[in-house]
């Protein structure tokens, strides 16, 4: 059963592993500009005397559990279309790490209706990820051979028969 403090980390880590993901310049749109390399100013930025940067890239498993977080979005719902909008904004907002000053000036509603707002989406999500599972259903274990022990070797080692 998940929990809606287990959807808040999940969101969590969809923000930070977004946030680790590369976007080097010029691998967005182009638009209106020119196709020359940026040119080198100063002779010390040349040759790399800069202070290097160093980026964890995340690998495969974290960015498919990113994915599959925003798309949790989509089960939040409200009234209005717009309320819908701005229910995922506080949302996406408040993993990302916003102060909730910053999320009500954003989405323009008092604190305690934003807070609220957050919590009832929570669980929106949780209820309906819920449903979606089969009551009483438990993940299954990799199948084994069916003789009797998983996992272990036959024959002594410290775990084996004397």
């Amino acid at each position: 059963m998940i929990t809606p403090s287990e959807i808040e980390d999940r969101f969590e880590e969809a923000a930070l592993t977004l946030r680790r993901l590369p976007n080097p310049p010029g691998s967005g749109a182009r638009g209106y500009g020119r196709s020359w390399p940026e040119y080198v100013h100063e002779a010390r930025h040349a040759y790399g005397y800069e202070e290097a940067k160093m980026r964890v890239i995340p690998n495969a498993r974290e960015i498919q559990r990113m994915e599959e977080a925003l798309e949790w979005l989509a089960l939040v719902g409200g009234d209005s279309e717009q309320t819908i909008i701005d229910n995922r904004r506080i949302v996406w907002m408040r993993a990302e790490g916003h102060r909730w000053k910053q999320i009500c000036r954003a989405v323009g509603c008092a604190r305690s209706t934003a807070w609220r707002r957050w919590t009832a989406a929570l669980v929106t999500i949780a209820n309906r990820l819920n449903k979606r599972r089969k009551p009483g259903a438990r993940p299954r274990a990799a199948k084994s051979t069916g003789d009797g022990e998983r996992g272990k070797p036959d024959g002594g080692g410290a775990n084996g028969p004397p």
